[in-house]
């Protein structure tokens, strides 16, 4: 048995894939708090890069019974990775990779600009026509979530398709244990999805005010099926789990493109695609019970599905294949978790701590990406030896380009 039982007083039991992987006692305490919810079903699982999250803690997977709950999911709906193998090998990328980092930067919108500061460089002036054919096939849907919640319609959702956004977004390229070049993103529904999850979130608060609902946190606020919102719910966050999927193929997409016009000998890039979510609900079924399943900062890992666990922006990704271990809901984590805030990795590393983590990695160095330092991180291979019995790795992958929002 690769994990251990938490208990919590009146509660259903929590499963722990953490054996040698650090637990902080605040991430522990919202285990609990979920644990202890009428609504959950069986027990709570959570993976080895487990850490403190805002409601629910990242690295968990929530089953509930007839009902979802928005904080769990988070705001970064449907934020997920996405991978594809080329036939290109280390020996055909050029040796200063400088100017194919500039290149990507420029292809992909990413980052934030302030307000104040005039048009955010995070989302597209002009649409390109690729994001355009994307938004069509969204459009109708969002156009029905938003006559029903007109709020959601002042939203960056179509100039937002397509790009990276921050903090732990980035687009890589790297090596595998090969030698070939993968093309590796991570981002998810953007400002649009960040709209939606806040609004229900702050719905599903108001909902719990008027049921008086004994809750061991707010943020655990739920619709149950039948309530007013619940059926909104589901409609809005499916919609922006299907935003975000598409994000990251347009993204991919361009990043291909851009490769391609850098690197003049030609290459094949759909050898080995993989797409996955890790924060989003969805209906499966589990121990004989059709569930709610929330990962929040967990990816699917049924038996034969493959997924992507990346570490740090110095260390090592992994494609995976599932196990499909009934006792995790069929799940893995979702990277390396984070042992420190982002505040505190700023107080206590410098630039020059950056650039020797991130040694041979054409990246930025500078004190804007200070947050995202690898010693900010969990160790990755202690995370994938925790859990062994999830999934075995099928590829490893170390950087050679990253690229930060």
């Amino acid at each position: 048995m690769n994990y251990k039982i938490e208990q919590p007083e009146g509660g259903v039991p929590i499963k722990m894939w953490t054996n040698g992987v650090p637990v902080e006692p605040e991430a522990m305490q919202q285990l609990s708090n979920a644990a202890k919810l009428p609504i959950v079903f069986k027990h709570v699982a959570a993976m080895p890069d487990v850490h403190l999250g805002i409601g629910a803690t990242v690295g968990s997977v929530i089953p509930t019974l007839k009902a979802i709950i928005p904080a769990a999911v988070g705001v970064d709906i449907g934020c997920g990775m996405m991978a594809a193998k080329t036939t290109l090998r280390a020996e055909d990328l050029p040796d200063n990779l400088g100017p194919l980092r500039s290149a990507i930067e420029r292809a992909v919108p990413h980052g934030l600009t302030p307000k104040h500061r005039g048009r955010d460089a995070g989302s597209w002036e002009n649409p390109p026509t690729l994001v355009d054919q994307a938004w069509a096939t969204l459009v109708d849907e969002f156009e029905a979530l938003c006559e029903l919640h007109p709020r959601l319609r002042n939203t960056n959702n179509h100039k937002h398709l397509g790009t990276l956004g921050t903090g732990n977004h980035f687009i890589e390229v790297c090596l595998d244990e090969a030698g070939f070049v993968w093309f590796m993103l991570h981002s998810g529904s953007r400002g649009v999805g960040n709209a939606i999850g806040t609004h229900f979130i702050e719905l599903a608060k108001k909902d719990a005010e008027r049921h008086q609902r004994n809750l061991p946190d707010q943020d655990l606020a739920y619709f149950e099926e039948g309530a007013q919102y619940f059926g909104d719910y589901v409609r809005g966050v499916s919609w922006a789990q299907k935003f975000a999927m598409k994000n990251r193929e347009v993204m991919m997409a361009h990043l291909i493109t851009t490769v391609r016009s850098v690197i003049t000998k030609p290459f094949e890039a759909h050898v080995e695609a993989v797409n996955c979510h890790h924060n989003y609900v969805q209906q499966e079924r589990h121990f004989g019970q059709d569930v709610f399943i929330t990962r929040k900062g967990a990816v699917s890992a049924k038996r034969g599905e493959m997924g992507i666990i990346p570490g740090s922006m110095g260390a090592r990704s992994f494609i995976v294949r599932g196990l499909g271990n009934p006792e995790s809901f069929e799940s893995c984590s979702h990277g390396a978790g984070r042992v420190m805030s982002r505040t505190k990795a700023k107080k206590l590393f410098t630039v020059a701590d950056q650039v020797k983590a991130t040694e041979g990695v054409e990246c930025r160095k500078d004190a804007n990406v200070i947050d995202e330092i690898p010693m900010a991180y969990k160790d990755i291979d202690a995370v994938m030896a925790a859990q062994s019995d999830l999934v075995e790795v099928v590829h490893t992958l170390k950087q050679v380009v990253c690229v930060k929002g």
